[in-house]
């Protein structure tokens, strides 16, 4: 699938709140709106989206999408597009399971979305060391 993307990652032993809040500074940072799902026994999803009046037009139901799944010394890390879901913060990840939680994205999107997505990686995968 166009922009959909994993890395897996072991005997790091990263401490995976701290790269959940990472990825979330740093999508804020960038200008994102961004939800997380509470951690649940398959990990934890954020999702990101950029505002403004073309994007909501556009794709107001696209989002950048991204799960961590696993332990300190054993985890997969997987970005790419998806659907933004209302509420996410109080919806439990294995609900999300049963939903489209990556979707494929057209030419149009896809540019701008494998730019964001390929820096996110790089910034992770430098935290993560």
């Amino acid at each position: 699938m166009l922009g959909d993307k994993e890395e897996h990652f072991q005997g790091k032993g990263t401490d995976l709140t701290a790269l959940e809040s990472h990825i979330d500074e740093y999508l804020k940072s960038n200008g994102f709106t961004v939800q997380t799902s509470p951690p649940g026994d398959e990990g934890t999803v954020i999702q990101a989206r950029k505002g403004g009046f073309l994007r909501e037009v556009v794709a107001a139901d696209q989002s950048l999408t991204i799960s961590i799944k696993g332990n300190s010394s054993d985890f997969t890390v997987r970005f790419g597009i998806g659907k933004w879901l209302e509420h996410l913060g109080v919806t439990a990840v294995e609900t999300l399971l049963l939903s489209e939680l990556f979707l494929p994205i057209d030419v149009a999107d896809s540019l701008w979305s494998l730019e964001v997505e390929d820096k996110l990686i790089a910034n992770t995968k430098a935290f993560i060391g």
